[in-house]
């Protein structure tokens, strides 16, 4: 699943002076219909209004549990990887690459999109009753955003044991478990699973900037009550965060150092002017060799919406 809105807003990221030291910004996130009225609601905190970035974290929609099934026509992406995260359900994955994999929650399915490429996303046809997960996006920087599209697929990840926790290493690496995914920019995203009454530190890099989002159940993040649909800003200069739950919960944690240069970010593409995107855009609507297509999913790709009367322009990583 990613960015399928009819009527995109532009979002454009770039580089400003970050404040050291850690901070808390709460970050709610918007609710957005994906696939028209009757699609899948979704909370999305990433790009927010107040901060657009985290590292080269660029995107976070985060979904359910609900009863939903779920079909995402194919779709193009250019210049960033999309991070498939499950708590729960399934979803199958087909691209113009020929791949076609079926996560499950504890899984990652990384696709690199590069110069260009189409994928689908869709609940297999035979599912479990609730879906649940998360959807990221992650810019590629300058010198990789050209490279040739790629998908991973990684039934397994490292795994710290701590009493009452597990926190699963997604990409890039804390407390030395790292992840295989691969990964363009000094980054990590981790899952951690607590138990009831657990209480949790993780060190951190203190040149990386962090955020946190409550996946399943409530939370203490750095002492902050958190629930899920808002994201917690963390801030820089951390050697250390905790995390604390009274019942069950999942915190997902993302963090990098931050990502210094400007970039555009319109439906689903990443670029670096108004010209990267309208090229993408009318490319994608003439069926270009660029993208590929998709075979396997019964449906029309998602046709490609108007660009803003306005030109697109880089802007600052906050307002």
């Amino acid at each position: 699943m990613s960015n399928v809105e009819t009527a995109p807003v532009e979002t454009a990221c770039g580089h400003e002076p970050v404040p050291d030291g850690p901070t808390h910004e709460l970050l709610p996130g918007r609710e957005v219909v994906l696939g028209g009225p009757r699609g899948m609601m979704v909370s999305r905190t990433l790009p927010h209004k107040d901060r657009r970035m985290v590292g080269a974290w660029c995107f976070v929609d985060q979904y359910g549990p609900a009863d939903h099934d779920m079909r995402v026509p194919p779709h193009p992406h250019t210049g960033l990887q999309t991070v498939s995260w499950l708590v729960a359900g399934e979803v199958l994955h087909r691209d113009s690459i020929g791949s076609e994999a079926l996560i499950r929650p504890g899984q990652l399915n990384l696709m690199t999109s590069g110069h260009g490429i189409v994928h689908s996303e869709e609940s297999p046809a035979v599912r479990t009753e609730l879906l649940h997960g998360v959807q990221l996006w992650v810019a590629l920087p300058d010198a990789a955003r050209s490279v040739a599209p790629a998908f991973e697929h990684h039934a397994e990840l490292p795994v710290l044991d701590r009493p009452g926790a597990a926190v699963t290493v997604i990409m890039g690496e804390l407390d030395g478990a790292v992840s295989p995914a691969t990964a363009y920019t000094p980054l990590v995203g981790a899952e951690a699973a607590l138990a009831a009454g657990a209480r949790l530190t993780l060190p951190l890099r203190s040149d990386f900037e962090y955020a946190a989002l409550v996946l399943d159940g409530a939370a203490r993040v750095d002492g902050v009550a958190l629930e899920p649909g808002t994201l917690l800003y963390l801030g820089r200069e951390r050697a250390s965060l905790d995390l604390a739950a009274d019942g069950p919960a999942r915190v997902l944690l993302l963090g990098g150092e931050p990502f210094e240069e400007e970039i555009v970010m319109w439906w689903n593409f990443v670029g670096r002017s108004h010209g990267d995107v309208a090229t993408a855009r009318e490319q994608w609507a003439a069926a270009d060799r660029r993208f590929g297509e998709v075979t396997g999913y019964d449906g029309p790709p998602l046709p490609a919406p108007t660009l803003p009367n306005t030109p697109l322009k880089p802007r600052g990583r906050r307002r």
